[in-house]
């Protein structure tokens, strides 16, 4: 079986791991109700996405 004749170290490690990483979300704050919301999502609250009634608004 083969085995590795030296340790990994974590620089090493984390060089190769360089691109597994979490990515911020984009979170705006909405023009019309200023709830935050996710861009490119709808506003659950209002209903509206891009300036078009889409849902009937949650009460």
């Amino acid at each position: 079986m083969a085995v590795p004749k030296r340790k990994t170290t974590k620089s090493r490690s984390g060089k190769r791991r360089s691109h597994i990483s979490h990515s911020i979300k984009n979170v705006i704050e909405d023009k019309k109700s200023g709830e935050y919301r996710l861009s490119h999502h709808l506003d659950l609250k209002t209903g509206f996405y891009k300036g078009r009634q889409v849902l009937d608004p949650k009460d």
